[in-house]
């Protein structure tokens, strides 16, 4: 997906999730088994300045998250870290070099798409906790998240942890899945 079209799906999915937040921070998130919608809150902002962190030092901050994090309220964590990485990712370049656990991509680009994504997810997390309908998510982004589950996380995660796998093969129940992105489906 283009650096600025994930910058803009960034954006726009922020917005109805930092609204969702001021419903109720103790509503439980259902996708999300034991947690509320303050450890959501905390997590993206978590998530958005380590994010920040990495683009900006081009090392993965360590230890994550710093424990000054956990004295922050949840929606001024999550404000104050959203405008860094709005900031930190729009500047540089997309190819511009960038801290990552993905071997194959090291750069500020993934950086905005995996921001990108978990975004999304979360936004949607967010409005199932809330009771409210859940937005759709553009067919772009959609299919970029697709993309991006056998090519990063499976591939990568297999090759570079693939002890960590060996059971999961012998415990599967053997389903195919088939995934349509049109919107016809």
């Amino acid at each position: 997906m283009d650096f600025t079209r994930l910058h803009d799906c960034l954006a726009a999915d922020h917005d109805p999730l930092r609204a969702v937040v001021d419903t109720g921070l103790d509503a439980p998130v259902p996708t999300c088994p034991g947690w509320t919608v303050a450890d959501l809150t905390r997590h993206v902002g978590e998530m958005y300045a380590h994010k920040t962190a990495a683009v900006r030092e081009s090392v993965e901050p360590e230890p994550w998250p710093p424990e000054e994090f956990a004295e922050e309220e949840p929606r001024a964590l999550l404000d104050r870290n959203v405008h860094g990485i709005a900031r930190r990712v729009r500047r540089p370049c997309p190819r511009d070099p960038a801290a990552a656990w993905y071997g194959p991509d090291q750069t500020v680009g993934l950086w905005i798409g995996r921001t990108a994504q978990e975004t999304v997810v979360h936004r949607i997390d967010a409005e199932l906790a809330a009771g409210q309908p859940v937005a759709p998510v553009p067919d772009d982004l959609a299919v970029d998240g697709i993309d991006e589950l056998p090519k990063a996380f499976v591939a990568c995660s297999v090759a570079e942890w693939g002890d960590c796998f060996t059971g999961v093969p012998a415990g599967a129940p053997g389903a195919t899945f088939l995934v349509r992105t049109d919107a016809a489906a």
